[in-house]
This record gives structure tokens, C-alpha cells and sequence, in this order.
């Protein structure tokens, strides 16, 4: 949505953006020309406030650093800031659901142009929100989904294709390393726990006769930032002779990856789709639900207004580059069998497999 440029105009100084004003309209053809073009269209399209820049807002409902599901939207804003000449985004993380109204409410009035809810946990109190700021562009990296409304733009994955991939994975890895036992360390089994827990069952056991159970950590619903619950699953299903672990958490992630690292486990990212490239924790698997990335490919559509409010992206594994599980190193036959699950899901023939989970997680 394109809106009226006001006489404060944003210019380049000192390789910053800064606030001028501007007495006539050369000058405001100056700070133009000064900005590059990609900067200029998403000012044009997405300044709400009409003060020659755009500012972008974070909602998250987990800590910003937690190096899985969080971490990949707010890296994804901070890059976006640099990449479009943006000022540094406003980050609001660890928000509850209980508290989401009033911390959404709260950066809302911070004259920020776009707001991105980070899951949707959060999404609850956007029906009124989106209407009390309507000049906001307001988008939600909302997973499995939120009601439509005619104020918000959402990306959604599924669950149940993404970590069948993944349990796939795991499954290979098992087969040629050795083992046969996965933990999967999680909330409270929340309906979409549920689902990616009994499709990464079924991808496993699409491999082998591998066993998984699943762990709750949270003391309270979204609790998955419980490093103290969550390391002592880890440490019960150690001493029980556990080969692999997922470990589908925020805030406890990276304390169970190091934890796994050291007992030379098989182990899993939660969401961050370039986990493989990290030198201080090892990973064997990235599972991308990675809502960074969804959020870089949709920035520019937004930019364009091929993406607006109202409207969904769905993420699909095998027609989309973005969801899915990687091996980090892998063999050509881990790799060439990957690759013929990923183009089995796009073509449909896991459709009843995973419908099937999806009614059982969510009730139909």
C-alpha cells in the first residue's frame, strides 16, 4: 500500500539513516537519489507513518538469542534492516500469550510501519489490534495458522511434512551410524507437538524399526525455554541408552544440543534452517521451519503488493526451498533418499499418511 511521503524524508548520513528536514522539493529529490532503489520502493510501499523510513517490530514469544524457532525471525529483521537501509528493528521477545495484547499494543505505538508477530501463540488479540492500527502492515509467521483476517498477511508451514522429512533423516543417520533409540524433547504436548512428534514417528519408522518418545519439559503451556526440566530429560534418556535427540524447544535449545554434543549424540536443529554452519554447537540435522527465511523470500512481495494483508503463504516441503530437514554431510544415498521423500510429499502420496496425523493431533 502506497502512502504520501510527508515533508520529513530519510537520507544517508555517515552510513546511517537519519530524519532531515527538507525545505524544497530538490532537496527531497536528493535524500531520494541517496537511498537505493529497494530502500526507496519499501518506503514508498510500507512507510505508514510518512516519516521517509521504515521500522520494523518483533514480537516474539521466546527469547531473541535462543538459537532455533526466535532467533531465525529476529536475525531475519536485523538483516533486512542493513539490507533495505532500515533503522534497527524494535525486538520485544520472551512475550506470553497472556501478556500478548498489551506488549503488541505497546509496540504498536512505537511508530513502527510493520510489525512481525512471531508465532501464533501471539496471534490472539490481532483481530483487534489490526483494526485499532490499520496503516501498520501487520504479518504473522503463524505456523500452523490463525483465522484469517482481512489486517494480517501470515506465512504457515505444516508441521507433519517438515518433521516426517525429519524424522526421515534421523532415521538414515541411525541406520548407518548405528542405533535405534530418538528422544523428542519438547513443551506440553500441545496439539502441534502432537503433529511433528507423530510424523517424525512415521518418517522414522519409514526407514526402520527405530523407537521415539517424546518428552514434555514445560511447566505451563509454550513453556520451551525450560533448560532445567528439559536437560534432565536429556540426562534420563541418556542413561536409558537414547542414540538421537530432537530437541523441539526455544530457550532450552542450545543447553540440550551442547548437552547431546557431549555425549556424542545424533542431534537436531528446531527451525534454524543453516544449522549445519555453526562452529560452537554441532549439528547432524537442520530441520527448516525457519521463519527467518519465510519472512526474507515475503519481504519483497510485501514491498510489491503481490503479498498484502488479508492474504497466506503456505510453505511446502518439495515445492518450496525453504521448510524441510537436511543432513548436514551427507552420503549420495542419504542425499538421493532425502530427495525422493521430499518429491514424494510435493506429489501428494504422503497426503493420507499425514492427514491421518493431523486429525489425530488436532481433534479433526
Amino acid at each position: 500500500m502506497a502512502r504520501p511521503i510527508l515533508r520529513l524524508v530519510g537520507c544517508l548520513l555517515a552510513g546511517a539513516l537519519v530524519l532531515v528536514a527538507c525545505g524544497d522539493d530538490d532537496a527531497a529529490d536528493g535524500v531520494d537519489a541517496a537511498l537505493s532503489a529497494e530502500a526507496r520502493a519499501a518506503v514508498d510501499a510500507l512507510d505508514a507513518n510518512g516519516d521517509g523510513q521504515v521500522l520494523l517490530g518483533v514480537a516474539a514469544a521466546g527469547p531473541a538469542d535462543d538459537g532455533a524457532y526466535v532467533q531465525t525471525v529476529v536475525d531475519a529483521a536485523k538483516a533486512l534492516a542493513v539490507r533495505y537501509s532500515m533503522p534497527d528493528p524494535i525486538i520485544v521477545d520472551d512475550i506470553t500469550a497472556s501478556d500478548a495484547a498489551t506488549e503488541l499494543d505497546n509496540l504498536a505505538q512505537q511508530n513502527v510501519d510493520v510489525i512481525v508477530v512471531q508465532a501464533s501463540e501471539l496471534a490472539v488479540p490481532l483481530p483487534d489490534l489490526t483494526e485499532r492500527y490499520p496503516d501498520i502492515f501487520w504479518y504473522c509467521n503463524c505456523g500452523a495458522g490463525s483465522p484469517l483476517l482481512p489486517g494480517l498477511a501470515q506465512s504457515l508451514d505444516d508441521g507433519g511434512e517438515i518433521e516426517y522429512t525429519a524424522g526421515y533423516a534421523t532415521g538414515l543417520l541411525l541406520r548407518d551410524r548405528g542405533g535405534d533409540d530418538v528422544v523428542f524433547i519438547g513443551c506440553c504436548d500441545l496439539p502441534f507437538e502432537k503433529q511433528s512428534f507423530l510424523a517424525f514417528r512415521a518418517g522414522l519408522e519409514a526407514v526402520g524399526p527405530y523407537t521415539v518418545e517424546y518428552v514434555a519439559s514445560g511447566d505451563f503451556p509454550y513453556d520451551f525455554g525450560n533448560t532445567a526440566n528439559a536437560t534432565e530429560a536429556l540426562n534420563v534418556a541418556v542413561a536409558s541408552g537414547v542414540d538421537a535427540v530432537v530437541p523441539f524447544l526455544d530457550g532450552a535449545h542450545e543447553a540440550v544440543v551442547q548437552a547431546a554434543n557431549e555425549q556424542q549424540l545424533i542431534v537436531t536443529s528446531a527451525g534454524l534452517s543453516n544449522a549445519c554452519d555453526r562452529t560452537d554447537l554441532r549439528y547432524d540435522i537442520a530441520i527448516g521451519f525457519d521463519g527467518g527465511d519465510y519472512l526474507e523470500a515475503l519481504f519483497p512481495e510485501m514491498i510489491s503488493g503481490t503479498f498484502r494483508e488479508g492474504e497466506v503463504k503456505a510453505f511446502r516441503v518439495g515445492v518450496d526451498p525453504e521448510p524441510g530437514a537436511l543432513i548436514c554431510a551427507p552420503t549420495a544415498d542419504q542425499k538421493a533418499a532425502l530427495d525422493a521423500v521430499y518429491a514424494s510429499i510435493a506429489a501428494g502420496e504422503l497426503d493420507a499418511v499425514l492427514g491421518a496425523i493431523a486429525v489425530d493431533a488436532y481433534g479433526g
